[in-house]
């Protein structure tokens, strides 16, 4: 059996099968043989360029071929890949750099003066092309408890704070992940996911693991008409996605788009309502949302819906090596189908935090082998999983509580709304008031009265929005999240 490292498995992953077509990137097909021998040359140029096992080296680029063959060389040479997405500031980039230590930075030439601002005296690799100057080199032993990846998240609430996954936890979370959402003979996937996110990143190891040959059609960004066309020229059969992808898709005329080969999405990341899935799947036929849940800290995914045994509105079973368990405010098992705070249990956990960070009390946090999520859900009785909330988005108007999401779920059905954010403004006597923002459909005529009335009608009159704002465009965070700080931010 393959040592369970990171570095092992993409070699072994490459001597698999025979050489083919892999990965097809801004009109141009890959050869997996071709790839590997690239990986294999960049392992030997970060070998000869005194990186060592067990040195943090950050990676930051937009969507390329050259992000997983990165991430392949490092581990082969025993480093710890710490993925940067390509839109932070450059102060937070400082801040990873300086916090991780690392040694160097992997970057292109478009990002040189954002790398440069940051004003780190590291290496910084402007492309991959020096790199792959060196003999080829194959991986060097690693235990499977060593850190394979810090990834760092959190930054919505102050300083990012680095997530320490082990190869061990991404090999098995990646490969249930594989095992769990592959259809035999779907092999040809559209990824428009930053590989820089968790998300992305066990999207790259999963294929790892896969049992006949796969072809990824990598975009660099995700832009709706392009996915559209893209998926339709290339013939893919599945790929990724997030809900704000979703939501954009659906401004665009899915009707005028047929994609008669893609059975299906798997979608995770942030919590998706079940409106926005029933009017994709009705607007392309043929096509199944398939949900996941999971933390940067349980290694991506936690939960998957998987295909055939679906439930909506529920973001599926745990992977085989996680449990679940919801607890109230007082850290008891609640009863099935009680809602409270998502808890996680499992081998495939994070290491923790790198360094010293505050504990949050509202947030993620490992006590003892348990990950307290800081999200709010429930189980039913065959174990299926359903987020209601994260912990510290909670409003709480009058005494009662408001979960931002019901509301969003309520204003989302309604047609001239594409998305909404709920957050909660301070009131004085009411503690909270309750906040939407919305971004309607092109043509829209709606009032804003008029969505008030539709809202309060649909969840009552101590969660429905006092207040709604009509906005251009809803804001997102770097890896398409709806951002709330942001929002919280325009209430002025």
């Amino acid at each position: 059996m393959t040592e369970q490292t990171l570095g092992r498995l993409a070699e072994e992953s490459w001597n698999r099968f025979d050489d083919h077509d892999s990965m097809y990137y801004e009109g141009v097909w890959h050869r997996s043989h071709a790839l590997a021998q690239r990986a294999r040359r960049m392992c030997g140029g970060f070998t000869e360029s005194g990186v060592r096992p067990g040195d943090r080296v950050a990676v930051m680029m937009a969507n390329s071929p050259e992000v997983p063959l990165t991430y392949q060389a490092l581990w082969a040479a025993g480093a710890v890949v710490t993925p940067v997405v390509s839109l932070v500031g450059a102060e937070e980039l400082r801040h990873i750099l300086l916090d991780c230590g690392a040694v160097a930075i992997v970057t292109s030439p478009e990002l040189a003066d954002h790398v440069r601002a940051a004003n780190v005296d590291i290496p910084i690799y402007l492309d991959t092309a020096e790199l792959e100057r060196a003999a080829e080199r194959g991986p060097v032993n690693r235990a499977p408890d060593d850190i394979a990846a810090i990834m760092y998240t959190g930054g919505t609430t102050g300083k990012a704070k680095g997530v320490m996954l082990s190869h061990h936890g991404l090999w098995h979370v990646a490969k249930d992940s594989y095992d769990l959402s592959h259809q035999e003979g779907k092999n040809r996937a559209l990824v428009p996911v930053p590989l820089s996110h968790s998300y992305g990143l066990i999207t790259t190891i999963a294929v790892m693991h896969a049992t006949e040959p796969q072809q990824a059609v990598l975009m660099r960004w995700f832009e709706a008409r392009a996915f559209l066309e893209l998926a339709a020229e290339q013939r893919v059969q599945y790929g990724t996605v997030v809900p704000s992808m979703l939501h954009l898709l659906l401004a665009e005329p899915l009707e005028s788009h047929p994609l008669p080969d893609l059975a299906y999405l798997t979608c995770g990341a942030a919590p998706l309502g079940r409106e926005t899935l029933t009017e994709f799947e009705r607007r392309m036929p043929g096509v199944q949302i398939l949900e996941g849940y999971g933390l940067t800290e349980t290694s991506a995914v936690t939960t998957f819906n998987p295909p055939g045994r679906r439930r909506v509105g529920s973001v599926g079973l745990p992977l085989a090596g996680y449990s679940i368990t919801i607890r109230d405010n007082d850290g008891e098992a609640v009863e099935i189908g009680d809602v409270g705070e998502i808890c996680v249990s499992g081998d495939s956990l994070m290491l923790g935090y790198w360094g010293e960070h505050e504990p949050d009390p509202e947030g993620t946090a490992l006590v003892g082998k348990e990950l307290r999520t800081g999200d709010i859900g429930c189980v039913d009785d065959d174990g299926y999983l359903y987020i209601v909330d994260r912990k510290k988005d909670l409003i709480i108007r009058g005494g009662f509580n408001v979960f931002p999401r019901d509301v969003e779920d309520a204003l989302d059905r309604h047609p001239d709304v594409l998305v909404s954010g709920v957050v909660g403004r301070p009131e004085p006597g009411l503690g909270e008031e309750v906040v939407a923002f919305v971004q309607l459909r092109t043509g829209a005529t709606v009032t804003a009265e008029e969505l008030i009335e539709w809202a309060r009608e649909r969840v009552g009159r101590v969660k429905y929005p006092r207040e709604v704002r009509f906005v251009e465009s809803v804001p997102l965070t770097s890896v398409l999240k709806l951002d709330r700080k942001a929002l919280r931010g325009r209430l002025g």
